[in-house]
């Protein structure tokens, strides 16, 4: 048996929780379109007949100005000391830019001379030309000694079975950690809070997604129904009221979508109370940050 970490890093956005979720097949992490969707390490376990891999997905490296940021960097910096295999993700639809060097040096300085396995993993090859590919793969192969060069699409699919034959040889061999019907790592408290996050990233624009966190007040099981409250906190009674929408539509869609897919995750019904919140500077705020989980 073969077993090991692996952590995704990259820039935000450029696709690393779409690629936890293809890896395990199932939906774990939220994903969006806007930047900064992911703001904690999320631990999920692939299971195959001839290893298990620990997977962890982390928010982007980005340079942070608020102390949610800094948090959210130290983060994901911490992760690359747990790695067997370090994945780096860039994208295919764009050349090299800032972000992407920062986050090679980054990884670079971190690894220093005990150099683990690091893939460089360009996505979305599947929105561009093949002809774009080669080029791109010429640009980063001189920043870093790529241990594997792997252009994918996490969102289709293609070449990820190949990512995780290659990685498993490069895996040592170890008792596997986790039972096999182990997912993740995040408890059901903290997947509820994250899809209705999801959902208002979905709905809503311009400078609410960075300004909204979710804190469940309750969680109680009852047979099979799970009855959750939860409190959407934003930074100003603009932003509230863009949450809400009027005569309260948008926060009812946002409830609606986040209980179908909880009760898809959870296997269970569930009865969800959604109440917004206005507390301001809460990203810069420790102790709110501690309380919220991150």
């Amino acid at each position: 048996m073969k077993t090991g970490t692996v952590t995704i890093v990259g820039r935000p956005n450029v696709g690393k929780s779409t690629l936890l979720n293809a890896l395990l097949g199932e939906k774990i992490a939220i994903v969006s379109d806007k930047p900064q969707t992911t703001r904690t390490r999320i631990l999920g376990v692939v299971h195959r007949p001839d290893a298990q891999i620990l997977v962890l997905d982390t928010p982007g490296l980005h340079k942070p100005q608020y102390k949610l940021n800094s948090r959210m960097v130290r983060t994901t910096l911490a992760t690359l000391d747990e790695a067997d295999v370090i994945y780096v993700m860039v994208e295919a639809i764009c050349p090299p830019g800032p972000g992407d060097r920062r986050v090679i040096e980054q990884v670079r300085d971190a690894v220093k001379n005990d150099v683990p396995k690091v893939f460089l993993l360009i996505n979305k090859v599947d929105a561009v030309n093949k002809a774009r590919v080669l080029p791109l793969i010429d640009a980063y192969r001189t920043m870093l000694d790529w241990a594997e060069v792997i252009p994918l699409s996490a969102s289709t699919g293609i070449n990820v079975d190949r990512l995780l034959d290659l990685t498993i040889k490069l895996l040592p061999e170890g008792q596997a950690p986790y039972g096999e019907d182990f997912l993740t790592d995040q408890p059901m408290r903290t997947l509820a809070a994250e899809l209705i996050r999801e959902k208002i990233l979905d709905q809503t624009r311009e400078e609410v997604p960075y300004s909204v966190a979710v804190a469940i007040d309750s969680f109680v099981e009852e047979g099979k129904l799970a009855r959750i409250a939860a409190t959407v906190f934003v930074e100003r009674d603009s932003q509230k009221a863009i949450v809400v929408g009027k005569g309260g539509q948008r926060l009812k869609e946002i409830g609606t979508a986040a209980r179908l897919d909880m009760e898809r995750l959870f296997g269970t019904k569930v009865f969800l109370e959604l109440w917004v919140k206005v507390q301001e500077g809460w990203r810069e705020d420790e102790q709110t940050l501690t309380e919220l989980g991150y």
